[in-house]
């Protein structure tokens, strides 16, 4: 790359030119106008009719790894270095029409080498008499959401557990045996408190991984609509039956079968299922001939299957069948000294998905929702810090960020978290931080910290984190 003519030290490369001059659009000296850019997230760079780049904020800096010093002066297709600056620049098209162009994703080249996604908009820069003098690109970095959404696609493993309660750590540490096992399992466990994840972290850890994780609801269709979904049927069978259709018993074939809400289906239903599980084939509707289907069976509850069984309310053979490995999931109300770690883990989430940089909690929003009686348990947390995202302007969320509901609700009896706690949850967030910015490497994390490799690999063992 050539040298930018010129020395930097006569005239900060950042500055446009013509720094006595005011903006066309808000008659802000044009410095001021400089100033307000630099404070702004998404990287910006101007460019003269020339196709130069004459000013670079620092967030430009950071996305692409070019100093403003080795950007001013350049063309901006030397910097970014995209396949849309060959075949379709969108600066050409808003200075030939004169209206912004967009796009949702496109590829750049970061000086390093590495490909970063973007999206990026341009607009055309004109001066007080409306005359078209350059153009305008704003562009926004999409590698944490596209991280999030591999991180999403890989599945859940038992490292998505967050936690320290000791039947939480009992259960991340008999995990992978139960997975390995392949006998049924059934979890048990108020709603909300992550039987799905423990499902799917089951079968994740599974030889079945490579193959399909199907999940149903029983609750969330009558007998008849569940039958048919679970056995499938052939055209013709009822009236409406226009095409065959897969059940999930074979769309789970060599994979998981999850059902939750088990409780929740009839005696008759609760037949066929055993009668399943037995023979290890099922008939569609409107078929004659049985179809194989080899699944590992994992079901779900938030009432005890043993206390219905002796109601009279659920058989007691398929109990018997579904409960060869029984976990039990804690509510929250008897987890709070993991609600530090799960405010932390459902902050960086939203952070990644909604494009904002809260850093955490304050003290007395924290020590409130340690009082709250959680009857969602994790799923309502999880929406009490989304809701707190939409009104949070500032780095921390406070109590008046939670929703209406909750903050009327009667508190649980008084349990505040103590002053280890709130230093804990910093310790998370710094170790996590470090361990990012250095790449997973725990040498340089731990002399960052300040600490030694020894502590740094407790504390990673304490609260369960892992290298990026």
């Amino acid at each position: 790359m050539k040298k930018v003519e010129g020395d930097p030290k006569k005239k900060s490369p950042r500055s446009a030119p013509g720094t006595g001059s005011s903006c066309a659009v808000t008659s802000l000296p044009l410095s001021h106008c400089c100033s307000i850019l630099e404070c702004i997230t998404e990287g910006i760079f101007v460019i003269g009719k020339d196709k130069k780049i004459r000013y670079f904020n620092p967030a430009a800096e950071i996305i692409t790894g070019f100093k403003s010093q080795e950007a001013v002066g350049h063309k901006c297709f030397d910097i970014l270095r995209s396949s849309l600056c060959q075949k379709g620049c969108l600066l050409d098209k808003s200075l030939a029409s004169g209206n912004p162009q967009s796009t949702d994703r496109v590829s750049i080249i970061h000086k390093s080498g590495k490909q970063i996604p973007i999206s990026l908009s341009t607009h055309v820069l004109k001066d007080q008499q409306g005359k078209v003098i350059g153009g305008l690109e704003i562009f926004r970095d999409h590698s944490e959401v596209e991280q999030l959404r591999k991180e999403i696609s890989r599945g859940f493993t038992y490292q998505d557990i967050i936690g320290r309660h000791p039947k939480l750590i009992e259960l991340i540490n008999f995990l992978p045996e139960i997975a390995l096992s392949d006998s049924p399992v059934l979890i048990e466990g108020a709603t909300g408190t992550g039987k799905e994840l423990i499902a799917r972290a089951i079968h994740s850890l599974s030889s079945r991984r490579t193959k399909s994780f199907v999940a149903v609801n029983c609750a969330a269709l009558p007998d008849t609509l569940l039958e048919s979904e679970l056995f499938g049927y052939r055209k013709g069978a009822f009236t409406g039956a226009f095409r065959d259709k897969p059940g999930r018993f074979l769309m789970a074939d060599q994979g998981t079968l999850f059902l939750d809400e088990i409780a929740n289906t009839s005696s008759a239903f609760q037949a066929d299922l055993l009668r399943v599980l037995e023979d290890g084939e099922f008939t569609p509707l409107g078929d004659t001939r049985p179809h194989k289907a080899d699944f590992r069976i994992v079901t779900a509850s938030n009432v005890s299957l043993k206390k219905l069984v002796q109601e009279g309310r659920f058989r007691e053979d398929l109990y018997y069948r579904l409960k060869v490995v029984k976990i039990e999931l804690p509510p929250l109300t008897e987890r709070k000294e993991d609600l530090p770690l799960l405010i932390d883990h459902f902050i960086r989430k939203f952070n990644l998905i909604k494009g904002k940089n809260i850093q955490g909690m304050d003290g007395d929003a924290l020590a409130f929702l340690s009082n709250y009686s959680f009857p969602g348990n994790i799923r309502e947390l999880e929406n009490i810090i989304e809701y707190a995202f939409i009104s949070c302007k500032g780095p921390l969320i406070t109590r008046e960020h939670f929703p209406s509901d909750v903050l009327m609700s009667a508190s649980a009896p008084h349990c505040d978290l103590s002053g280890q706690d709130l230093v804990e949850a910093q310790h998370v967030r710094q170790i996590r931080e470090v361990l990012q910015s250095q790449g997973g490497n725990r040498l340089k994390t731990a002399q960052s910290l300040g600490i030694s490799r020894t502590t740094l690999w407790r504390r990673l063992k304490r609260y369960h984190l892992t290298a990026p």
